[in-house]
């Protein structure tokens, strides 16, 4: 690629967010919002899933395939992918809204 102006200029900005990045209160205080994030996620779902029962199997599955992937990617053999910050994000996000699921299965049978 050319070295344009907008190709220095992203570089420039990756490189001040990955410097951002460092400090070891954000990165925990981004993976908190992510898990946050995820508990909401939970509740957003089961509930527009369960207005209509149309949408139950078709998201139970997605929701399926998206947990067991993201899970390959934090879990799997290639250690470097599963050492990166946005696999962090994406697993604390998976986590959120499995628990959430979970407190949902528990408000639905009480």
């Amino acid at each position: 690629m050319q070295n344009t102006r907008i190709n220095r200029f992203i570089d420039v900005l990756g490189e001040q967010f990955g410097r951002w990045l460092s400090n070891p209160w954000r990165r925990i205080s981004l993976l908190l919002i992510s898990l946050l994030f995820g508990t909401f996620l939970g509740t957003a779902i089961s509930t527009i899933a369960g207005q209509s029962a149309d949408w139950d199997i078709f998201a139970a599955g997605l929701l399926v395939v998206v947990t067991e992937l993201v899970s390959r990617l934090a879990y799997g053999p290639n250690r470097q992918v599963a050492r990166s910050f946005a696999v962090d994000l994406l697993n604390a996000l998976k986590i959120g809204l499995t628990y959430n699921l979970f407190v949902e299965a528990f408000k639905l049978g009480s």
